[in-house]
């Protein structure tokens, strides 16, 4: 055998086992394709239904929304409607209330000056008030001398 058939063989042998390793490899990457392969039909099969749910739920989530928005502007009518009914309440029934109070109010007053009662024959002065619509408050203080107890 010459140097020559030597490096011959040599070259056969790496070229064999080289041919080997590429064998295996491509035998495993034909094995992760096929559970590649399987794995995608898997999810396939179980998101088309999925995809069919969830088209389902977003339909009735905007019929949820639609109804909503029916129910908004509806109280939205009826809120503008209440306070157009409250604002022509108060101009109608407002004004005419205020005198009937004041009125009263008159009336109270007067009724109390006469019948009032009497400590040491000195008869008593109700204090002065203003009235303001809607509450009653003190007049300023009088002028003069207070009586100390």
């Amino acid at each position: 055998m010459s140097g020559g058939e030597v490096a011959g063989i040599l070259v056969a042998v790496f070229w064999a086992i080289l041919v080997s390793f590429l064998a295996v490899a491509l035998v495993r990457l034909a094995q992760t394709l096929k559970a590649t392969t399987k794995l995608v039909a898997d999810v396939t099969e179980q998101a088309v239904p999925l995809l069919a749910d969830a088209s389902s739920a977003v339909r009735s989530a905007q019929t949820q929304i639609d109804r909503v928005d029916a129910i908004a502007s509806d109280v939205q009518e009826v809120t503008s409607n209440a306070s157009a009914l409250s604002t022509t309440v108060a101009s109608t029934f407002g004004g005419p209330l205020v005198k009937v109070a004041a009125f009263g109010y008159g009336v109270r007053r007067a009724l109390g000056r006469k019948a009032g009662p009497e400590s040491d024959n000195v008869p008593s002065a109700p204090a002065r008030r203003t009235v303001i619509v809607g509450r009653t408050v003190p007049s300023a203080r009088r002028r003069g001398k207070r009586k100390k107890d």
